[in-house]
């Protein structure tokens, strides 16, 4: 490695640090989201799947917390650091597959300004270990290619794991790799070989425990989630919002260099034909189902995590390895400036935003009801109207709202969400006696408790109110209502929709 590279890598080093610093900085900052509080009481529970995901989330978590504690930071310690072996993956997939140190450099810090990537490793849901598994994927394939040894099959095959057990849209790794297999000629003698399927085996063995999971609870996971893809009510509005979500969460240079980057990968005009079907298939096939879902529902931006360290790859191809007319090399020129500067000041800002409002007037956007800003003191409010009244548990309609309050609240706070009970079933119940002595039920105003509940009561009275708030915005107000004389089971069992 010449000075020049070696130069080169130094500061790809130090840039993700500081992106990874800058991360841990906001992480301690910004309260958590309803679905990192709900994550988190995962982690108090530790199981081999649960009602919306499999498992490697939790673990995260768990992993986080028993270093920096059960605070905003702990809960995101290490999904932040995830960044680390992501960038690692990522820079030498793209050194194998393309050339060369600077479109490995490249890749690796676009991916890392990419809103998928920063706020993916910062907010801490299954994207998070996805990304890192995914880009770990692409690496071991391209050493398979590169080395043509079967004992890499192995290390696909825990990649791929690892992702399955993040979220069930790495399934679309299986297909995925078959086609590539079978698209590249040289490649084919793989599908005679053992250890293709010996990595198979490696991924079925790591995904066993939420097959396992999922059998004792009557397939509930699966069925929801793998219920999506079936069609009901075509509803074809979803896909215009496919390009504009990912425009966004790619940052708009990013998007840019990713879409010609595919365009130049689809033309022949860099890479050997391995490398640009390997690119395709990662990034296509899992692009392909998200399309035919956005037909009759609405597609989540960060559900296109898995296909990012791909679209990375071809963003740094176009950067750096295509020869381009005139015009569309200044457009690339551009793209290849500001995309680090860009990705990092709109970073900034939002964080800035969702923690204070400032930049919109301190009016709604689309950050004030998911992340927890003033659920510390809404939670003290809660908590002194719970004491004064001599409630013995605090009932909470969702499951947002529940693990929030477990969250906020003094340890050892009974909270209980009164319904979906499906969501629980890992972790251990009220007693009997907390449930049969007064309770709270804290609801938004504007959600009527429900006629069920009314008449399983023989009394239930609002006592006061409560507004959570973003400085001069009151972003909820809830209701607290106490609840006395249960006439049967406080708890709502009714089985989910998916088990009906």
């Amino acid at each position: 490695m010449n000075p020049n590279e070696e130069r080169l890598v130094l500061n790809t080093i130090l840039a993700v640090c500081a992106l990874v610093a800058l991360r841990l900085a906001a992480a301690a900052w910004t309260p958590l989201t309803f679905d990192e509080a709900y994550y988190w009481m995962w982690s108090k529970a530790l199981a081999g799947g649960y009602y919306d995901h499999p498992p490697m989330v939790a673990i995260v978590i768990r992993l986080g917390t028993m270093i920096a504690g059960d605070t905003p930071l702990g809960v995101r310690f290490v999904s932040v650091l995830l960044a680390l072996p992501m960038s690692w993956a990522i820079y030498r997939a793209a050194e194998i597959l393309f050339g060369g140190q600077r479109v490995a450099a490249s890749a690796t810090i676009l991916l890392n300004v990419t809103m998928m990537a920063a706020v993916g490793t910062l907010i801490v849901t299954p994207d998070a270990p996805l990304l890192v598994a995914a880009s770990l994927l692409l690496f071991s394939l391209a050493k398979v290619l590169e080395s043509g040894r079967g004992a890499w099959w192995l290390a696909v095959g825990a990649s791929a794991g690892a992702a399955m057990l993040s979220k069930y849209t790495a399934l679309f790794f299986g297909p995925a790799i078959l086609i590539w297999l079978a698209m590249v000629p040289k490649l084919r003698r793989w599908f005679l070989s053992p250890w293709l399927y010996l990595g198979g085996l490696v991924a079925l063995g790591m995904f066993a425990p939420v097959i396992r999971w999922n059998a004792d609870h009557q397939w509930v996971s699966f069925i929801k989630q793998m219920g999506r893809a079936r069609i009901e009510d075509f509803r074809p509005t979803y896909i215009a919002e496919l390009i504009p979500t990912q425009f966004a969460f790619a940052t708009p240079l990013v998007f840019i260099l990713g879409v010609m980057g595919l365009y130049a990968l689809y033309r022949r005009r860099a890479g050997a034909m391995a490398a640009r079907v390997l690119v395709n298939t990662m990034f296509w096939t899992i692009v392909v189902y998200f399309t035919w879902h956005a037909l009759h529902a609405r597609v989540e931006a960060n559900w296109f995590a898995p296909v990012y360290p791909a679209f990375a790859v071809a963003a740094a191809v176009a950067a750096i390895q295509v020869q381009w007319a005139p015009r569309e090399q200044r457009t690339v020129d551009f793209c290849r400036r500001w995309a680090a500067p860009v990705g990092v000041v709109l970073f900034v800002l939002l964080i800035v935003q969702a923690n204070t409002g400032l930049l919109s007037g301190y009016r709604r956007d689309a950050t004030v009801r998911s992340v927890g800003v003033g659920w510390p003191e809404l939670a003290d409010e809660i908590e002194k109207a719970r004491v004064r009244i001599g409630a013995t548990c605090v009932l909470a309609p969702d499951y947002g709202t529940t693990a929030w309050l477990v969250f906020y609240m003094p340890e050892g706070t009974c909270v209980v969400q009164q319904g979906q009970r499906i969501r629980w079933v890992n972790m251990p119940e009220p007693s009997p006696k907390q449930l049969s002595g007064k309770l709270l039920y804290v609801h938004e105003v504007e959600q009527a408790v429900p006629a069920a509940m009314r008449a399983n009561f023989a009394r239930i009275e609002t006592v006061t109110e409560a507004k959570r708030l973003r400085g001069p915005l009151a972003i909820e107000t809830y209701a607290l209502d106490v609840l006395e004389g249960p006439k049967g089971d406080v708890l709502d069992r009714s089985p989910p929709p998916e088990l009906e």
